[in-house]
């Protein structure tokens, strides 16, 4: 507690069914003259971009719209929408979708105002100057990307994912609004849900976690793992929607704060060679890097468990290191996640490389348990 800590949150976010209806008055208040709307195909093609169109000319904003925007945003994404904010003088952008629009925008955003190309700011910081302003419109209750200063862009020549920590991608408005949540696949609903239960697991246990990001992760996991399966059986559960709005928003708080670890190292190998979903990586690796962390991190894994449902009552630390597990490896098959890395036709060929990559990965740093190469093999073939 007596440690100075920056804590870094977007100056506005609107959350809760219906939140949209309040983004009107507050893009109207800026004075933005044209704006670079950043979204994806299916969310055109379904009418939820029309939906933020409304808004936008109903607060007297001229728009472009980029919906080219890949499952796993790569460089060329960003390229592509970079010419078309520049040739329209756009001085906003508004990112509506899941992670992979809200990624995309932010590496636009930050190449608006520091120039060069995207692969320049892997890594921590690396930016000099504030992004262009954002309004970041979440569509899933997954990545939470609208709130943090994360963002993820694949090199698809180097077959990698490029981690990028950055405070000046931070938005300015955030969006979570659980009406735009309704009807999404169940598939999507489990993916993104399990990404946003990892974020919370991995803000829990790992290295930089605090009292504040405790309090938040705990809380997330609880919202989560009540919830989850009533979202992704029946799409229309506005109750369940919203709770898993709330969850996914206060893991992304949490973890934007104070990092996460191998999960996410290793899976952003998966995404990077074979394009695979980053949700459903996540969600497979997860309770096999966990129980590899259970070494060093077992009395948070028995908060894990309990916050999960589990009756822990008379359990030892190690009773309650397998109760987490059990119920992170309950809850993903309750919900459809693959059982292991086979049935997404991942080539045990490929660990030893993506091991090494997993590695230099920038949150790797942040796992609670050093990890070698050999180790890395044996998690990827475990989850196999």
């Amino acid at each position: 507690m007596n440690t100075c800590r920056r804590i870094y949150l977007p100056p506005l976010s609107l959350v809760g069914p219906n939140a949209l209806l309040e983004l009107k008055d507050e893009l109207a208040a800026r004075g933005f003259t044209k704006a670079l709307f950043v979204t994806d195909e299916v969310l055109v093609k379904i009418g939820v971009a029309e939906k933020v169109e409304d808004v936008l000319k109903g607060a007297g904003l001229d728009y472009v719209t980029y919906s080219s925007v890949k499952q796993n945003p790569n460089t060329e994404n960003v390229k592509e929408g970079l010419a078309i904010l520049t040739e329209n003088k756009c001085d906003c952008i508004i990112t509506l979708g899941g992670g992979s629009p809200q990624d995309c925008g932010k590496a636009v955003g930050i190449l608006a105002t520091n120039g060069g190309s995207v692969e320049e700011y892997e890594g921590i910081h690396v930016s000099k100057k504030k992004s262009l302003p954002i309004i970041a419109i979440n569509t899933t209750a997954g990545t939470a990307s609208e709130i943090t200063i994360n963002y993820v862009i694949t090199d698809e020549k180097r077959k990698v994912k490029m981690v990028m920590v950055d405070k000046n991608c931070l938005v300015d408005i955030a969006v979570n609004d659980s009406m735009l949540m309704l009807n999404k696949p169940a598939s999507l609903t489990a993916a993104t849900g399990m990404d946003a239960l990892t974020h919370a697991i991995e803000a829990y246990v790992t290295v930089g976690a605090f009292e504040w990001s405790d309090t938040l992760a705990l809380k997330s996991i609880e919202l989560i793992g009540s919830s989850l399966r009533d979202a992704v059986k029946d799409g229309q559960n506005i109750e369940a929607r919203t709770k898993m709005a709330w969850g996914q928003f206060i893991a992304g708080q949490a973890f934007s704060n104070c990092g996460l670890g191998y999960v996410h190292s290793m899976a952003h190998q998966l995404g990077g060679m074979y394009d695979l979903p980053h949700g459903v990586c996540n969600a497979i690796l997860l309770p096999y890097v966990e129980e590899f962390n259970a070494e060093v991190c077992g009395e948070k894994l028995g908060k894990v468990a309990e916050a999960l449902g589990a009756d822990t009552t008379g359990m030892s630390v190690d009773e309650k290191k397998k109760a987490a597990i059990a119920a992170i490896k309950k809850l993903s098959k309750d919900v459809g996640i693959p059982a292991g890395l086979k049935e997404l036709n991942v080539d045990p060929k490929d660990f030893e490389a993506m091991a090494k990559n997993a590695m230099a990965d920038v949150c790797t740093g942040g796992n609670p348990r050093e990890v070698s190469l050999e180790e890395t093999i044996k998690i990827y073939e475990a989850a196999y």
